[in-house]
């Protein structure tokens, strides 16, 4: 089972992304995530990463893609895994085709900058794991705390407002384009596309993929 999410920050993929990784023992890969871990090797490498980031703006594609085929060849991707949030671009969707890297359905969440600025302001991460909560839409059961560990939850750097309209910017020109392609590209392959609604509730939008994931499992 190999799933992409593709959607503007703040749009719900990573909740969703970490129960289906429980459920089915897959592992999220987020470009978020391996950038940040890239960051804390201190290299000239992570020092141009934090960089570009700061800004506010996008990776270079090369160096996303590399990072992205350094992870997938480890064991554990073996089952399959979940990309979230990656592609972006028409060129890494075509990077990863190049590296023969299979995927098998597509789901894009939908939602409106103004609901995404609102929600944004909620969200809540656990960095050592990279588990997602939110103070309205999935709370912790400690306020705060990080459910398994009981570690303090943070704010990102990266989701403060200001940076965030960055981010929206930039998806709206690079990751649309995507969409587009991708919408394209499934009607000519075995590949799947889903397009979710995420203004509804966490729980709502679960059922949802797991209704997806179900029919594609008995195919």
């Amino acid at each position: 089972m190999r799933i992409i999410f593709i959607g503007a920050p703040g749009t719900g993929k990573g909740t969703q992304a970490q129960w289906i990784t429980d459920q089915y023992n897959i592992p999220k890969i987020s470009t978020g995530d391996l950038l940040r871990n890239e960051i804390l090797k201190k290299t000239e490498l992570s020092k141009k990463i934090k960089k570009i980031i700061n800004c506010g703006k996008l990776v270079d594609d090369n160096i996303v893609t590399q990072l992205i085929k350094k992870r997938i060849k480890k064991k554990d991707c073996n089952p399959g895994f979940l990309l979230d949030g990656f592609p972006r671009t028409v060129n890494q969707a075509n990077a990863i085709e190049k590296i023969n890297i299979k995927i098998d359905f597509i789901i894009e969440f939908s939602l409106t900058e103004k609901l995404i600025l609102e929600r944004i302001q909620g969200r809540r991460i656990h960095v050592e794991s990279g588990r997602v909560y939110h103070i309205i839409f999935n709370p912790p059961i400690i306020e705060n705390k990080d459910n398994i560990t009981g570690q303090p939850l943070t704010i990102r750097d990266d989701d403060k407002e200001e940076k965030i309209k960055k981010r929206i910017k930039e998806y709206k020109k690079f990751t649309v384009p995507l969409i587009k392609y991708y919408k394209h590209t499934t009607k000519l392959s075995n590949i799947k596309y889903y397009k979710i609604d995420a203004s509804y509730t966490t729980l709502e939008i679960k059922k949802n993929i797991e209704n997806i994931i179900k029919n594609n499992l008995l195919k």
